[in-house]
């Protein structure tokens, strides 16, 4: 039993480090790759440890079912949504929401209308703030930005543009079938089915410049 814990837990530190050797060179000083301790946490995601800190935080149990250039395409779209700077930042509006509605509640207590308008005013920037966040519209949109840089990537680090591609869809499919409700499975399906017209479009692409040649 502790045999098989210690060769398990090698394993998950050299894949952490085989990770850590695919990140782009002008990320490897601010951005960490840790397993999470979680109980049913994502797949993978990142977020802010720091100002200038980015952990990517990966479920080991789950993410070693996956084969390496499905794991190599995910990874790469994380890398790509910290590029783009569209992970998650620390929460502030939950925390402004709640001290506007408090203020609210207490102003119209006391009756100061200045007061009041500001704190009518702190509710609905961080509520907008929070709305804009959750809109799953945006959501899908960054996500598929995302899938078209991990792409970039995967070219950079090696691969050719179809194995990129193919790699890529197949780590959808299987997220797909994983998906644990509707509205996830959907944006998996958002991000495939984007994904498959952009593949489309760099072999015509590809077939153009070929006949351009001949």
């Amino acid at each position: 039993m502790t045999s098989y814990a210690t060769s398990s837990a090698k394993a998950e530190m050299s894949e952490l480090r085989r990770l850590k050797g695919i990140l782009p060179p002008e990320l490897q000083s601010w951005v960490t790759v840790e397993g999470t301790t979680e109980v049913n946490p994502p797949l993978i995601r990142s977020e802010e440890i720091g100002s200038d800190q980015v952990e990517i935080q990966i479920d080991l149990i789950k993410w070693d079912a996956l084969a390496i250039d499905q794991r190599n395409l995910l990874f790469w779209h994380e890398v790509a949504r910290i590029q783009n700077d569209t992970i998650p930042k620390d929460g502030w509006e939950m925390a402004a929401l709640a001290i506007g509605l408090g203020g609210a509640v207490g102003e119209l207590w006391v009756q100061d209308g200045l007061l009041l308008l500001l704190a009518v005013a702190l509710c609905g920037v961080s509520g907008y703030r929070l709305y804009q966040k959750n809109n799953g519209e945006k959501q899908v949109k960054e996500a598929i930005e995302a899938d078209e840089k991990a792409i970039a990537l995967a070219t950079r680090f090696g691969y050719t543009l179809p194995n990129a591609y193919k790699s890529l869809g197949s780590a959808l499919k299987t997220l797909i079938e994983q998906a644990p409700g509707k509205r996830q499975k959907a944006k998996y399906e958002g991000r495939l089915q984007a994904l498959k017209r952009s593949a489309n479009k760099a072999k015509a692409k590809t077939k153009a410049a070929s006949d351009d040649i001949m």
